[in-house]
């Protein structure tokens, strides 16, 4: 058995279009959208925003984002002041205890991206 693609849905909270503008300032490309429905890629990696709320479930969904340079992330979210423009809440690169380096970022329906990089 090989697996070749894991596309999480992501809740988008209760204001749809805001959350598609956070993710496409963010920097992922938007390939498909409809009302319900708008899938974004990040090189090769994708995920499916679902126009979706729930916020218990929301305040408790993480993904984890591996990425080759993490400085360069942290440098492109600062320079885009997604803080002042979102209802989101970032922690800057730190290493946690598990070995990797982080950001964490809590996009606008409350999901808990971490922003990773290998253990060096």
């Amino acid at each position: 058995m090989k697996t070749v693609k894991l596309r999480p849905f992501v809740p988008s909270g209760k204001d749809y279009s805001l959350a598609q503008r956070f993710f496409e300032e963010l920097g992922f490309e938007r390939t498909y959208s409809d009302d319900s429905l708008t899938v974004y890629r990040t090189g090769e990696q994708e995920f499916l925003l679902q126009h979706f709320h729930h916020e218990e479930f929301q305040q408790n969904y993480m993904l984890e984002l591996a990425v080759d340079s993490l400085d360069e992330w942290w440098a492109h979210i600062q320079a885009l002041e997604l803080t002042e423009k979102y209802p989101i809440k970032v922690k800057p690169p730190t290493v946690y205890p598990w070995g990797k380096r982080e950001i964490h970022l809590i996009d606008p329906a409350g999901v808990c991206w971490h922003f990773s990089e290998p253990a060096r």
